[in-house]
């Protein structure tokens, strides 16, 4: 009979590097079996908020651009990170569909909340459906972001994702989440 599934110990963790844009922690762990691992590397990063906007008549915010680590201009639907001192990811994700689109909605409805990558970050994205939602402002953008806001239609959001033309994991996700949502 096999063992039980049962989550490892940490023996002793400590923060090998602390910066305002990335930290990352060091844990010795215990595995169930006995094993000590001494050098597990977690990166630890902010929960994030992703957020699928729809307007009334049936287009789809995204935004375009420049992500240095994949070296590539992306398709993806807005988000960022919930700010310390934010009182809940709804918050988040309002102010974040402001700041990247310029769009705002009455209704920002929870979907589900995720884990990106959880073998070694510590994060987890929340998913929200936004409708409908209004240009009702100008983009108020960091120093470090260019973001092209890109409207598209609901119908073709689907085959966008199925071709690699969205191919961010978590928008990815979100859209194929909200189409079922919406009977699309």
């Amino acid at each position: 009979m096999k063992k039980p599934l049962e989550p490892w110990k940490t023996l002793h963790s400590e923060l090998v590097f602390n910066h305002p844009w990335y930290k990352l922690r060091r844990d010795e762990v215990q595995l169930p079996g006995g094993q000590v691992l001494d050098d597990y590397f977690v990166s630890v990063r902010p929960h994030v908020v992703l957020v699928f906007p729809l307007t009334a008549d049936g287009q789809v915010v995204f935004v375009r651009q420049y992500k240095h680590a994949a070296g590539r201009i992306l398709l993806e639907l807005p988000g960022g990170v919930v700010d310390e001192g934010e009182a809940a990811p709804l918050d988040a994700a309002r102010r974040e569909l402001l700041e990247e689109t310029g769009y705002a909605a009455d209704t920002v409805e929870p979907l589900l909340d995720v884990f990106d990558n959880p073998t070694k970050d510590t994060n987890s994205i929340s998913f929200f459906l936004a409708r409908p939602v209004q240009l009702v402002a100008a983009q108020h953008l960091d120093e470090t972001e260019n973001i092209e806001v890109v409207l598209v239609p609901l119908a073709e959001v689907e085959g966008k994702v199925l071709r690699g033309e969205i191919c961010v994991s978590g928008s990815v996700a979100l859209c194929l989440l909200a189409l079922r949502k919406l009977g699309a």
